[in-house]
């Protein structure tokens, strides 16, 4: 087995990866398991200058085989595209980055078996979940009020959706058009095969 440590961009991130289901399908289908999980905090501490020590600490406290970074595109704060916003980030003893598009809401809004059980609808299905106008966390507020299922705080939405609906990255990864999921599964498979 290898070892992964992640660095991830907020509390969102971090609850998905260290979800049970989340590790478990890490440990089974791609042989690593998690050492540790670092939350720089936001988009502003997932640049060169900020996340090396972010990394550093990670090595030093939990000494994994592979260092992974999830970030989040945001292009309204940061980076117009995903070259772009890795460059930001850097690579100084980053074995992978890992970019959605936007937002990690896109995967949820990508996964429709988790969002039918959200939303109680179930013929739901988001057409362009990397595509909405605007970002994903407004599409999930506006088809919360459509519902009568408003997602509340970004934080408990991804808690109870992780826990209690069920998100997975690998249905998310199946989606038409989620293609950062599909690559952000199909890396991290590939980093447990190095």
């Amino acid at each position: 087995m290898v070892t992964v440590g992640f660095v991830v961009e907020g509390p969102s991130d971090e609850m998905l990866v260290n979800s049970k289901s989340f590790q478990d399908w890490l440990r089974e289908d791609c042989g690593l398991v998690v050492s540790s999980t670092v939350n720089a905090g936001g988009n502003g501490q997932m640049c060169s200058s900020e996340i090396t020590a972010f990394v550093r600490k990670l090595r030093r406290t939990a000494s994994p085989d592979r260092v992974v970074v999830l970030a989040d595109l945001d292009p309204e704060l940061c980076a117009p595209c995903i070259t772009k916003r890795k460059e930001r980030i850097g690579q100084e003893s980053i074995d992978l980055i890992l970019i959605a598009r936007k937002a990690m809401e896109s995967w949820f809004l990508a996964d429709t078996e988790a969002m039918r059980r959200w939303t109680g609808d179930h013929v739901f299905r988001e057409r362009r979940p990397e595509a909405p106008p605007g970002m994903p966390w407004d599409r999930l507020k506006e088809i919360g009020r459509h519902t009568g299922r408003g997602p509340g705080g970004k934080i408990r939405f991804a808690r109870k959706f992780i826990r209690d609906h069920g998100f997975d990255v690998r249905r998310a990864a199946e989606h038409p058009d989620c293609p950062s999921a599909r690559y952000f599964v199909e890396r991290l498979c590939a980093l447990g095969a190095d």
